[in-house]
């Protein structure tokens, strides 16, 4: 899945299908504060601490929250999660396609054939070509970066010598990858029958046809990099603003209920505040003066219990398990010496940040690796790193990371050098919340004479951990499984090919045999067999302490007393937010 957003406060494309069957927690499942039937009109309102949105191009998206909120508005997918509260909401439909796609050829063929009556908010009609067009874009990685990898991964196009794919997207290519990109995504001679091939069997690839690197662009309009500041709609609504203090949506006059099965747009318009002090934002809410808005980022740990202590505001709160896995990722090129690495988990007080998160009923859970327990097929505790492991200390194991430090004095001084005299810097999003925990990471990595830096970024998180110019020692982030499978996690965050490896631990001694355990597993189809290889990649990675878990997440959500049918979306782990409706 997609990575946090900025919503959780530990910091990163959802979890899907089955993952919560059985077992996650969910508050506030069916709607809340609904009307008898349903009102249109009026102006939604998203209060954002954030400056922007990380991405708007469809190509680009790869945070649940932004999925959910841009799925739910502006951009059509070939199939689409079903907006309704429970698990019903984790099953995908027809969208732009009118089937959720036919597979043969063992599942490495796929066909989706396009209803008619869709358009683009300049009324031109979408056919097969500007589809294959969207798909194309993402192969450009010099230009459209942060979205899923999965289509260069998969699509069986030739790769070079030093494994790229000789097709390089339509900015810049050659007649050999054209050909060969056109031959992995053909349009039947009508323009409306898109057939994927791939390079190898893969039974759930329509649950990809929920993201927008599946999605229509027209060439004539693609701006490149320029694209992500006012993509073209699809869906109900066209952006008319985004600027330095708004996202402002209105409805797109050539979307057609007819031609949409999934969405229906309630309010006139919608819009993201952005740059907002989060302490105003909670208290905008808490003493409900815009009745209309809601908490786009979640509340601050210090008013949760504000929120979640008042039963008059029960209709107006949720409390969820989420489907993500919070992480700290070591840049290992930076950090090479995993005696360092190592020490700077055991040396970390867990249990004061999630105390000061709001612990358990609000924060979550220690993690014991990055496989949520949501994908419960694949979830086990690694018993490596957090509950149930030996050395594990929720308030740190001081005497493990001094031992481990003195052992790196020796075996790589000049890593030793870094994390006690020069200091290790983390890459981290600004928030309120920021300052508060600064001091306790800096208290607990003193005790074993561990020097911290922090390299605070205001916007464009994403897009600057992700360039490896630009990342720093430590990044915070997070991963949701994207679907019902650690495939979409244990490749994603750890191998060469995977889209989110902030890890950089391709020159790791211990990667190569790892990466070939990821191939046997990503070929494996007995699902049973291919479960336990997860659960021993998971441990595995732990052990290369190539990230540092710290927890299973919860998420909040509060919003004023006139928004209604307010519900948890189980797929994307946010609200639904195109369900919401106006009471006035």
């Amino acid at each position: 899945m997609r990575a946090i957003s900025a919503r959780r406060r530990a910091t990163a494309v959802a979890s899907a299908a089955a993952l919560i069957l059985g077992t996650v927690l969910v508050s506030g499942v069916s709607p809340a504060n609904a009307a008898t039937t349903p009102k249109t009109g009026g102006i939604l309102t998203l209060l954002e601490h954030e400056p922007r949105l990380d991405h708007l191009d469809p190509s680009r998206i790869y945070t649940g929250r932004d999925l959910a909120f841009m799925n739910s508005f502006h951009t059509r997918t070939l199939v689409a999660y079903n907006p309704v509260p429970g698990n019903a909401g984790a099953n995908i439909v027809p969208d732009l396609a009118t089937n959720t796609g036919i597979p043969s050829n063992e599942a490495k063929t796929w066909k989706f054939t396009l209803r008619p009556g869709t358009k683009f908010e300049d009324g031109v009609a979408i056919t097969c070509e500007h589809v294959r067009y969207g798909v194309s874009r993402v192969f450009a990685t010099d230009v459209i970066t942060g979205g899923p990898a999965y289509l260069q991964a998969w699509l069986d196009i030739p790769k070079d010598k030093d494994g790229n794919s000789i097709y390089t997207g339509p900015y810049k290519n050659t007649p050999a990858g054209v050909k060969a990109f056109k031959k992995a995504v053909a349009c039947s001679s009508d323009n409306r029958t898109i057939t994927f091939s791939l390079n190898k069997s893969v039974a759930d690839f329509n649950y990809l046809g929920t993201y927008g690197v599946i999605s229509p662009v027209q060439a004539k309009k693609d701006t490149g990099d320029k694209y992500d500041l006012n993509p073209q709609a699809t869906g109900p609504y066209k952006i008319v603003e985004n600027s330095k203090t708004q996202l402002k949506l209105t409805r797109n006059k050539y979307w057609s209920k007819a031609s949409d099965p999934v969405r229906t747009p309630y309010p006139d318009e919608v819009v993201i505040q952005f740059g907002l002090d989060e302490e105003v934002i909670d208290q905008i809410i808490l003493e409900d003066t815009l009745p209309t808005a809601m908490n786009f980022g979640g509340p601050l740990p210090s008013n949760k219990e504000k929120f979640f202590s008042d039963p008059s505001l029960a209709k107006r709160r949720m409390n969820n398990s989420d489907p993500y896995a919070i992480y700290l990722a070591f840049n290992v090129k930076a950090m090479p010496c995993k005696e360092v690495r190592e020490a700077m988990y055991y040396a970390r007080d867990a249990k004061a940040l999630l105390d000061y998160a709001g612990g358990p009923k609000f924060a979550g859970s220690y993690a014991t690796g990055v496989i949520s327990p949501l994908v419960a097929d694949d979830y086990a505790p690694t018993k490596v790193v957090g509950p149930g492991s030996p050395d594990f200390m929720p308030e740190g194991n001081v005497a493990k990371a001094k031992a481990l430090l003195e052992t790196a004095k020796t075996k790589c001084p000049a890593d030793y050098k870094k994390a006690t005299e020069d200091g290790i810097t983390f890459d981290v999003r600004q928030s309120a919340t920021l300052n508060d925990t600064i001091p306790i990471n800096e208290a607990a990595y003193a005790r074993v004479g561990i020097k911290v830096k922090w390299n605070i970024i205001s916007s464009g998180y994403y897009s600057t951990i992700m360039d490896p110019a630009k990342q720093k020692d430590i990044s915070a982030s997070g991963w949701g499984a994207d679907w019902a499978n650690a495939s979409t996690v244990i490749p994603e965050l750890f191998a060469s090919f995977g889209g989110f490896n902030l890890s950089q631990n391709s020159d790791d001694p211990a990667y190569k045999k790892f990466e070939d355990k990821v191939n046997l597993a990503m070929k494996t189809t007995d699902r049973k067999k291919q479960a336990a290889m997860w659960k021993q990649l998971d441990a595995e990675a732990m052990r290369n302490f190539w990230v540092l878990p710290t927890t299973f997440g919860k998420a909040q959500e509060v919003w004023g007393s006139q928004l209604a049918n307010v519900f948890f979306w189980v797929p994307q782990g946010n609200p639904a937010y195109g369900k919401i409706w106006i009471n006035n």
